[in-house]
């Protein structure tokens, strides 16, 4: 398996918001095997690319060009650790001198664990508490890798902060403050927790899910005090 098996789905040429504090080109990998109902990117589940496909090669160049100018490569998805050829990309990146940054549900916590050595930042996006994680991915054997992920994490030394998208439909303030409470007692230092996206969902029929300030405000009085950095992100 060579990095040039990589199934890119899409490209941000330049991005600020994708690894905190760097300039950051991502590539969206394609494949996920969950489905979560407020999937703002659906079109990268399959495996198989859509119209938008862009090749390995092409991103290297893109890349070969950035260098001096660009201080990271963000692999994103869909679920980038379920491809293989992950793992000789994030190795060619790290040779050309960029940061690596990982956007990951963890899915499948071996798969993480190869990847470790050749990061340098994750994204870790955890959907709820691990037993009620099939009402956001519909999937029964969801959750428990997920949260054995931060340990993993916290145990490589890794720079990381954990991600919670809400929607009003599938999650409460309570619930949101729990999710944050016990990743505070699990050591966690920076969270965010993310609105979903209602311009376009996997599952439409949960409709927007509008947030009030006052739920909002009530999500970050609990929450901040427990982190190094806290944050609620449109």
């Amino acid at each position: 398996m060579t990095a040039d098996n990589l199934v890119i789905g899409g490209m941000a040429a330049f991005s600020t918001v994708d690894y905190p504090q760097h300039l950051a080109a991502t590539l969206f990998l394609q494949g996920c095997p969950w489905r979560c109902h407020y999937c703002h990117n659906p079109h990268l589940i399959p495996l198989e690319p859509g119209d938008e496909k862009v090749t390995w090669q092409q991103a290297r160049r893109h890349l070969e060009r950035r260098q001096g100018l660009l201080d990271a490569v963000v692999f994103s998805g869909g679920e980038p650790t379920i491809q293989k050829a992950l793992l000789p990309a994030l190795q060619q990146t790290r040779a050309m001198k960029f940061r690596n940054g990982l956007h990951t549900g963890a899915p499948h916590l071996k798969l993480l664990e190869r990847l470790l050595p050749w990061l340098d930042w994750v994204g870790l996006d955890i959907k709820a508490l691990p037993a009620d994680y099939e009402i956001i991915t519909t999937n029964r054997h969801s959750g428990q890798e997920s949260w054995a992920a931060i340990s993993a994490l916290q145990d490589s030394g890794l720079d990381f902060e954990c991600r919670m998208t809400w929607h009003a439909a599938l999650q409460s303030p309570e619930h949101v403050i729990a999710v944050g409470q016990r990743l505070a007692d699990q050591g966690v230092r920076r969270f965010a927790v993310q609105i979903a996206r209602s311009a376009q969902m996997l599952n439409a029929s949960i409709g927007a899910g509008y947030l009030s300030l006052d739920e909002t405000q009530n999500v970050s009085n609990n929450l901040a005090p427990l982190f190094e950095t806290f944050d609620i992100r449109e």
